[in-house]
């Protein structure tokens, strides 16, 4: 707004209106009785005197995704304008607000909240790279969990559940004649990866684990059993407790064979475009032979 000022009377007025209307936006706040306002935007030091009178905290300059998330966790609601709140507005859920110097910094916590919609979780690390690779370990493991929640089917790990497959497969394939069974012969063989890559990072005998985990899945009732990846033996998942998502192993192998899909067609493309080519190269040789 534009304002041209003639006179220092003027002037006066002006700041005397501004301390009007900032004292009426405190007092529809200060009407409500909160203990804390959380603001996006910044505060006056005027609004911040009136506020601190009514014994309310005033936190400024919050980012949009944190107001968001504080007011699922108290179970308020974020209203734009001071004029517009009403009481069941503001976010009650709240047990205690206090201020933390961790390293260098001054962190805000807000605690003790009553069935809060959003929670928040504090890493820590040596360095940059190291809290990164922490945060990545954590995203993937609440999307572990996520996925278990949506769709609770769990299949043993340790390259149990490939192994499993790869013998089911290998065994069918032997059934088969001619070309028909090598598919079901390749495919158990791509998923001997997993327990195979188990045993070659915890420093085992390939060769001699990989083997006695196939001749353990020929027995009955060991189709859980796999690759204890911290001590490189075999041991049965399910008393382990090491267990996957199904949801996640089907994106897998989905993945897996759309993958495969992609590259023998791109194969099939780069052949035909080889062959044009050498024919191309023929037809252009043929009118110097003539020619001689």
């Amino acid at each position: 707004t534009d304002i041209e000022i003639t006179r220092e009377e003027d002037f006066t007025r002006i700041l005397q209106m501004e301390e009007e209307y900032i004292q009426q936006l405190c007092e529809d706040i200060i009407h409500l009785k909160p203990d804390v306002v959380i603001t996006e935007k910044g505060i006056s030091d005027l609004a911040q005197h009136y506020l601190m009178r009514a014994n309310i905290t005033a936190i400024r300059r919050v980012r949009k995704t944190d107001n968001n998330r504080i007011a699922r966790a108290c179970g308020g609601r974020i209203v734009s304008r001071p004029e517009e709140l009403r009481e069941e507005d503001v976010g009650t859920g709240a047990g205690l607000l206090e201020i933390k110097k961790i390293g260098d910094e001054y962190f805000t916590f807000i605690t003790e909240c009553r069935d809060p919609k959003a929670c928040t979780i504090l890493l820590r690390g040596a360095s940059k790279e190291i809290l990164s690779e922490v945060e990545r370990n954590l995203q993937d493991a609440m999307q572990v969990c996520r996925n278990v929640l949506l769709d609770p089917q769990l299949v043993p790990g340790g390259g149990a559940s490939e192994m499993a497959v790869a013998h089911a497969l290998t065994e069918k394939s032997k059934a088969m004649t001619g070309v028909e069974q090598w598919p079901y012969r390749a495919v158990a063989q791509a998923l001997e990866v997993i327990p195979r890559t188990l045993i070659q990072n915890c420093g085992a005998s390939t060769i001699r684990l990989l083997t006695s985990l196939r001749a353990k899945h020929t027995q009955e009732n060991c189709e859980t059993w796999g690759v204890n990846g911290e001590t490189g033996t075999l041991v049965d998942m399910k008393e382990l407790g090491i267990w996957e998502p199904l949801a996640v192993k089907l994106q897998t192998y989905k993945t897996a064979v759309e993958t495969a899909v992609l590259l023998l067609r791109i194969d099939d493309i780069v052949s035909g475009h080889k062959k044009k080519g050498d024919d191309q190269s023929q037809q252009g040789g043929a009118p110097d032979a003539g020619q001689e």
